[in-house]
């Protein structure tokens, strides 16, 4: 499958908890756990369901003292409010009141994976910039939120739970969950696809795959962005392109493909990707408005000095 979601910091390392809703509404309160055997002496921390305190810290993936999560706008808010009601779950790590961590999951049949009553894990982040809460990592805290997730699906009597990292070492790395105990499930490309039975017979999960990409036009420069709206560094980019484009005016088009409906996903088996001139465009690490404006520039260029144009 083209185009999962990858953060702008892609080159770093990357009990049942809380009231049970059955899905991510917003909770006044959380009740604290910690996995079996975890030194609470050590971890200061607790797993809570997602409230109106961490909201906007969650939308900008625990970095709002950054100018490029903001950049990205308002898409994360809106899937969030679009799929709040469709099961989408998440957990907060808070250490001493501060947001450091978390892990978004919502039900196979609303990912872009094909699951069998299973959970997909989009993403799990542990803070580790110097900047606002600074580096939490290495400290036990994506392990955390990942066993509080798995029970938490467990509890719901779903059959298994589905994530996906990468065979590079950069984040999410395949390699980190299984040593969780994941298997791998699939692979497209570098993206490789695990998961964790719960019950007996329950079907791995396999990648949706590219189905067809966008193609070129005969008169303007096509910047054709997949957006599906859970990443924000890819929401970033997104609009990004959407204001490289508008600097060409006539001579280049933005075209906005929403992958949020899962029908739209399905016909291209793509979920967030940039295609210039039909040509995919490297997103992770998400490209720089300049190096993106560069690209059109060169595609504009090169159409001035075809034959006919």
């Amino acid at each position: 499958m083209a185009g999962r979601g990858v953060r702008n910091h892609a080159d770093k390392e990357r009990e049942k908890t809380g009231p049970e809703t059955g899905r991510a509404g917003l909770l006044k309160t959380g009740r604290p756990a910690f996995p079996p055997g975890m030194d609470k002496r050590k971890i200061r921390m607790e797993i809570l369901d997602l409230n109106e305190t961490h909201l906007q810290t969650y939308l900008h993936c625990l970095e709002d003292w950054s100018d490029e999560m903001r950049e990205a706008g308002n898409h994360k808010h809106v899937w969030f409010n679009r799929m709040k009601d469709r099961g989408l779950r998440v957990r907060i790590a808070v250490e001493d009141g501060k947001a450091c961590g978390m892990i978004q999951y919502v039900p196979s049949e609303h990912s872009f994976i094909e699951g069998d009553d299973l959970y997909f894990i989009h993403c799990i982040w542990v803070h580790g910039h110097k900047q606002g809460v600074g580096n939490r990592q290495k400290r036990g805290m994506g392990k955390a939120l990942l066993e509080a997730t798995e029970r938490d699906v467990e509890s719901m009597g779903r059959k298994g739970i589905a994530a996906w990292g990468l065979a590079l070492p950069f984040w999410m790395k395949a390699s980190w969950f299984k040593k969780q105990g994941y298997r791998k499930a699939d692979k497209d490309g570098m993206a490789v696809l695990l998961w964790k039975p719960f019950a007996d017979g329950a079907a791995p999960p396999r990648w949706i795959r590219l189905k067809k990409k966008p193609q070129p036009l005969t008169d303007r420069v096509a910047v054709t962005s997949f957006v599906n709206r859970w990443c924000t560094a890819q929401n970033g980019v997104h609009e990004r392109a959407r204001r490289a484009a508008a600097e060409f005016g006539d001579r280049a088009v933005f075209q906005e493909i929403r992958t949020s409906d899962r029908n739209v996903f399905l016909e291209w088996g793509i979920s967030d990707a940039l295609f210039i001139d039909g040509k995919q465009v490297r997103t992770g690490p998400p490209p720089s408005f300049e190096k993106i404006r560069k690209k059109i520039a060169g595609r504009v260029k090169k159409r001035k000095t075809q034959p006919g144009s």
